[in-house]
């Protein structure tokens, strides 16, 4: 197995769509629907929030969630089975962004909060002294998630297009021209 078997461009193809889903509805919430949900009175706030993290889990979303991260995760293992290889390294970069970004934030910050808000009667004084809380800390954390996952599809684990210097292969009819992310990113 090589990092340009077909398998695995179909792989970086996907976890590229994938990344930019689950980047997509982050950054709708760190961008407006938290500023929205805080300028509501504190009781509907915390209902409407609450109803959120009970509709996210469903087969759509935890699909591309989680199946983004595995995909991420078989990336990290044919990089590193495949260490020598050009390009290696940023695929291995790519996937732990998106698995610390996605999976780890979600997990470690994002849940214990929800789970926090889930606990609270929206219209107790408990309630809003939590809901000010997780207003700015839960969308931190979201802003820190949003942020790594937007930046997972700039290594080339999940640029299908970019290749390494020198590589021989011929572009597929269609493809778009061949170029070296690592030089195109460092300017950026």
């Amino acid at each position: 197995m090589t990092l340009s078997d077909p398998w695995l461009f179909t792989l970086k193809l996907c976890t590229t769509l994938g990344c930019g889903l689950v980047a997509g509805a982050f950054f709708a919430f760190s961008t407006f629907v938290m500023k929205a949900l805080g300028q509501q009175p504190p009781a509907q706030g915390i209902a409407a929030m609450q109803s959120i993290n009970i509709t996210v889990i469903n087969p759509w979303f935890m699909g591309v969630l989680f199946g983004t991260a595995g995909a991420c995760l078989v990336l990290a293992i044919a990089a590193g089975v495949n260490s020598q290889q050009p390009g290696a390294h940023w695929m291995l970069l790519g996937s732990l962004l998106y698995l610390l970004g996605s999976i780890g934030i979600t997990i470690a910050f994002n849940v214990p909060l929800n789970d926090a808000l889930a606990a609270v009667t929206p219209d107790s004084p408990a309630g809003a002294t939590l809901w000010a809380k997780y207003l700015t800390t839960w969308t931190l954390w979201n802003h820190v998630r949003n942020y790594l996952d937007a930046m997972e599809p700039r290594s080339d684990c999940c640029c299908p297009w970019c290749r390494s210097p020198g590589d021989p292969r011929p572009l597929a009819s269609g493809s778009l021209p061949s170029t070296d992310c690592r030089r195109r990113s460092s300017g950026m």
